[in-house]
Parts: C-alpha cells; sequence; structure tokens
C-alpha cells in the first residue's frame, strides 16, 4: 500500500516538474504561459460578469442610462434640463426595478446550480427553472424599456455620438486585451 502510494506521488511530481520544465521552454521562446494565465483569469472574471447578470441577454444591449450618467456634462453631448430629468426619472425606474429583481434572480440560480450538484433530478427542478427565466426575462423587458425610453429623451445626433463614443471605447478596450496576449510570432506584448 505505502509502495503504490510512493510510486503515485513521485509519478504526480515528476508530470508537475516536466509540466514546469516545458513551461519554462516556452518562455525562453518568447511564449510564456504568463499570458495565458491573465488571459484565464481575464475569462473568469468575464464569465463570473455573466452569472452576477441578471438578464437573459448576457450582452450586447447598451446600458444607456449609465452611459449617459459618465457622459452627464459633456459638452458635446449637449444635455438639455429637460433631457437630464427625464433620464434621472428612467434611470431611477429602472434601478428600481432591477435592484428588486437582481436578488431574487441570484438566489434561485444559486439554488438550482446546488440542487443540480447534489443530485436533484432535472424534472423535479422544472418549476424554479421557469421561475429564474420569467425574473430573467422580466429584467430584460426593463432594460429594452430603459433603451426605448432613452433614446426617446435624446435627439439623433446625441443617440449617435454616445454610440460613436461607446464603440471607441469597445475598440480601445479590445485592443488592451490584444495587445496582453501572446502571438506564435513572439512579437505581441514587448517582444519585438
Amino acid at each position: 500500500m505505502i509502495k503504490k502510494l510512493t510510486i503515485t506521488s513521485l509519478t504526480a511530481l515528476s508530470l508537475l516538474l516536466v509540466t514546469a520544465q516545458a513551461e519554462g521552454m516556452k518562455c525562453q521562446s518568447g511564449k510564456c504561459g504568463a499570458g495565458m494565465m491573465k488571459q484565464a483569469k481575464q475569462g473568469n472574471k468575464m464569465q463570473k460578469k455573466k452569472m452576477g447578470s441578471p438578464f437573459l441577454i448576457k450582452q450586447g444591449l447598451p446600458h444607456l442610462t449609465k452611459m449617459l450618467m459618465k457622459n452627464w456634462d459633456d459638452a458635446k453631448l449637449a444635455l438639455t434640463p429637460e433631457q437630464k430629468e427625464k433620464l434621472l426619472v428612467v434611470r431611477k425606474e429602472t434601478m428600481g426595478s432591477v435592484t428588486t429583481l437582481k436578488p431574487q434572480i441570484m438566489a434561485l440560480t444559486k439554488e438550482i446550480v446546488q440542487a443540480s450538484k447534489a443530485g436533484t433530478k432535472a424534472a423535479d427542478l422544472k418549476a424554479k427553472v421557469e421561475k429564474l427565466a420569467s425574473l430573467e426575462a422580466e429584467a430584460t423587458m426593463t432594460h429594452l424599456k430603459c433603451i426605448e425610453d432613452s433614446k426617446a429623451a435624446l435627439k439623433p445626433e446625441q443617440m449617435a455620438y454616445l454610440m460613436e463614443k461607446r464603440k471607441a471605447q469597445r475598440a480601445m478596450k479590445k485592443a488592451g486585451k490584444m495587445q496582453g496576449m501572446k502571438c506564435d510570432s513572439g512579437k505581441c506584448a514587448g517582444n519585438k
């Protein structure tokens, strides 16, 4: 018994050493695993962010009132006092609804996941899943109404400016992520 345990431990240790050595060789050739680790961490953050979203549609829809708050006094956006007043009402209604729904959605999600891991049959979870879908649909409809109401309060040129600014920010964010990645030629992320 002790022999088997010792052999198993030595085998595991040697596998770890070989893996570490191979990783070291990659680093010497400019293909370090650090970039991969960073990517994995960013992937985990994105996954957690999606898991924390109360909406059915996790990506793609703009959070207009959030964007507007960040650009509230932007001279190019030029929001009038009347527009600001309308937009504050939209934000208050939206946030009120979503902040009420989100804890319910997160708790129900956690409950379903734990029950599934514990071996509860899918058929027994059906009612909870349907309730979760209903809550997420309600949150998504609130989000869609927020977008609609925000657009109605803005002039077309203001909306175009906001969307152009969003596009530019996303491009910068993407460029930053791309720079952090390693590439096969070894010319990325400072390996020039």
